[in-house]
Formats: structure tokens, sequence, C-alpha cells
């Protein structure tokens, strides 16, 4: 993975390897600025020649993949046509928390209106006495835009970025809903065929919906046949491998997955499952757009067939940032084997102080001070014990308590419990992410 330089007066210059990074850490020319992401100070360095890097987003409902690469434009001798080749710097997944506002959000609600229903009953009603401004977005929606554009501009801050490029797609919400409402044209037209199988594919976890394989090719399949009456409507599409397919052929689902009843309960649960995922890109995408504007740069938009289409043609595998990478011209990606940045929006604590029940009464406290020992929930710390049944060296995110002990959530292994403050060291203060790594891909 790359290592992010600044210069002497904390300008960004191009990325370099770790092995380069060693060396300069060890003949005392740098300094660490960040663990995560590994950054890196010169010393005796101000200014020097950097190469054409852009910032390329997948966005998503749930996980937006973001993708810092290198351009490389070449021109071909015979026939003067330029050749684009991306080389992925940086890869990595951030992992929205809408989901846990929205739930937030709701309760609050409930509790409100419970209090407000058995205290206020004869109170006027004043919900039409507030009004949203223009662009006016939900708080679990704002939070997918703000988290990302505060990544790019990270990312502006560590590396000399020159330009962006962003997925801008379209959930065709009314053709996938309710497709018997129109014309056929616009029914079977490019964008709703895609939309559809790109939907399923999320939905169904890129699996056959009859015996669960993968790495397929995969059918769009009516649950109902339309030879039964079956429409074209999302609820009643499914995906399928072609054996699975022809088996089934015209046969109720009941009958067909008769000897498997706990499969045909979880094939009806996921096809109940609402659209809220791309009413979420949806809602975001134009907003997302217009933010990256404003920063200045050239901002480079591409809808989803042409992501899908690079990836195919330079078999590139499936993940959010390897998509991000394959955003907009790409004739070739280059050294695309890297490990990549799993950063998961967690928050930097509440306001709140007061744990409520189900009902809205309180249930506990928290204490006034959010940091003790010098260490805060959300600090990137490395434990060393010496002795006793938790001997060992841990590192990973804390989570502190006023009596000094301390939990660490390590990656890929359950949190360790107990462990006292004088055996933890501070690495890297909490930022309002949690952060780990996957390993390079094949």
């Amino acid at each position: 993975m790359s290592v992010f330089v600044l210069d002497k007066r904390k300008k960004p210059l191009m990325p370099c390897s770790e092995k380069r990074a060693r060396k300069q850490l060890d003949a005392g020319r740098a300094v660490v600025v960040r663990v995560v992401p590994f950054t890196i100070r010169l010393k005796d360095r101000v200014g020097g020649e950097v190469q054409p890097v852009q910032v390329k987003l997948d966005p998503g409902s749930k996980t937006t993949g973001i993708a810092l690469v290198r351009v490389q434009d070449d021109t071909d001798i015979e026939s003067g046509e330029i050749r684009r080749t991306v080389h992925p710097l940086w890869l990595g997944h951030l992992q929205h928390r809408g989901a846990v506002i929205r739930d937030a959000l709701q309760a609050r609600s409930a509790m409100r209106r419970r209090r407000r229903g058995q205290n206020l009953r004869h109170r006027a009603p004043r919900f039409d006495n507030r009004t949203r401004p223009e662009g006016w977005l939900a708080s679990s929606l704002r939070h997918r835009l703000e988290t990302t554009l505060s990544w790019v501009q990270r990312l502006r801050r560590w590396s000399p970025v020159s330009a962006l490029a962003v997925e801008h797609v379209k959930f065709d919400m009314q053709a996938m809903q309710s497709p018997e409402i129109s014309g056929i044209e616009y029914q079977q037209g490019t964008l709703h065929g895609y939309t559809v199988r790109e939907y399923l594919l999320e939905k169904f976890k890129r699996q056959c919906a009859y015996c669960s394989k993968t790495d397929i090719p995969l059918q769009v399949e009516h649950v109902t046949a339309r030879a039964n009456g079956g429409s074209n409507r999302i609820s009643n599409l499914t995906l399928a491998c072609q054996p699975c397919n022809q088996k089934k052929d015209a046969l109720p689902v009941e009958v067909f997955l008769a000897k498997q009843p706990d499969r045909l309960a979880k094939l009806r649960r996921q096809l109940k499952h609402p659209l809220h995922d791309a009413a979420a890109v949806n809602s975001t995408r134009n907003a997302l757009v217009a933010a990256l504007k404003d920063t200045g740069l050239q901002v480079e938009t591409s809808d989803g067939g042409r992501t899908k289409y690079n990836r195919h043609a330079l078999s590139v595998p499936k993940t959010h940032a390897l998509d991000a990478a394959c955003v907009g011209r790409v004739d070739a990606v280059g050294h695309w084997q890297r490990p990549v940045v799993e950063i998961k929006a967690t928050g930097r604590g509440s306001y709140q102080r007061t744990r409520l029940d189900g009902s809205g009464f309180p249930r506990g406290y928290l204490t006034r001070s959010k940091r003790h020992f010098g260490f805060q929930t959300g600090d990137r710390i490395k434990a060393v014990v010496t002795k006793g049944k938790k001997a060992g060296t841990y590192c990973g995110r804390g989570a502190v308590r006023a009596s000094g002990s301390f939990n660490i959530q390590v990656a890929g292994a359950p949190a360790v419990q107990g462990i006292n403050h004088r055996h933890c060291r501070l690495i890297q203060r909490a930022d309002g992410y949690g952060y780990t790594f996957q390993p390079k891909a094949a």
C-alpha cells in the first residue's frame, strides 16, 4: 500500500512505497504524521514534481468505494488515439452509518410522540410551522454525503489531487416497482434492464436463489412464471443459475422448493426487501456531484453501465474500491492487486449522557468527561501486557472507562476486555472512524 508524503511545509507530494518510506524514517529524514492511513512528512524537502492524480468514487447506500489513482495518458503513434491507464495508489471502502442514524431518530421520534400524546393531547399541531430549505436531506442521507466529501478533502490534503470522478447512477424506481404502467419500449430500455439486474445482484448477494452458487453466470428469473400470470415487478424477480432456471421452468416456487422450506422462507423474505438502498442513492447523487464541483477541481461523471463494462473488459474483480477505479474513461488498470482499507464511520460519541430504555425512561448515565487517563473511546491504542492471563500485545480501537479498565477491539478477533490503562500507549487520536485492512486481491 502506498504511503502518503508531505513536504516540509505540509504540502502533498506523490505517494511512495512502504520500503522507501521506511528508509526515510530510518535515516531521520522524515517523521510520522498519521498511522492510518500511514502518512509521513519530509524534514528537508520543499515542493517537488507531481503527476496527475485522481480521486474516484463509487457511491453506495451502505458502502462507498474510494480509489486514489495515478492517471497515465499514452498516445498511439499510428492511430493518434489516446489510451488512458490508471494505476491505483490507495483503495478504501467507506462504510456509512446512515441506518444507525435513521434508527436512532425513529426511536427518539417514538418517545416524543408517546410523551406528547400522554401529556399534551390538546395542544394544537405544530408540524406545519416548520419548513425545509431547498435541497434539504434527511440526517441519514446527509451523513452519507458529508462523510464522502470529508474523505475527498482528506485525500486532497495528503496527495496532489488534480481531478475527481464519480459514478452518477440513477435507479429508475418507477420501472423497477411497476414496469407495467408504461410502454414496452420504456420497460425494455437500456436503463431499465441494467438497473434491475444490478439491483437484483445486490439484493440476492450475487448468488443463485435456489442453490446458493456464486461466481457463475446468473439469469433474471421470474418466481411466478409469466406463463402462470407472473409480472415483471421487482418483487417477482430473483436470480438463478442456468441449471436451476431450466429445472424450475414454470413450476410454482412452492412446488420447486417443497423439500427446502428454509430456503423458500428466505427467498420470500428477500422478495419483500424494500427499495431503501436505491432510494438513498437517488436522493444524494445530485447533491454529491454539486458538492464535488464546488471544490474547483475537474469532475468527471459516468454511469454504472460504463463502470461495469470497464470492469468486465479489464477482468477486474468486483469490489467497491475497484469499481471506483473503473469509473469513467479507463482503457487499462495497472497493479490493482493492492490491500484495501476498511473505513467504518463510528461517530465521535454522543451528546446525550443518559441511556434510555425502550419506553424512554432513564436506565443509566454516562460520565460527563469523554476522556479518561489521557484516552477516549475511538483512540487507536497499543497495549503491552507482560504477565497474567492477558499477557500479550494488542493494537486496535479502544473503549475507555472511568475505572481505567479499557477494552481493545483487535481486527479479526473478539474485543480484549479489562486492559489496565497503565499498559496502554496512544497510537492515533480518535477521528470518528475505525480502520481495518483487507489483504491484496488475488
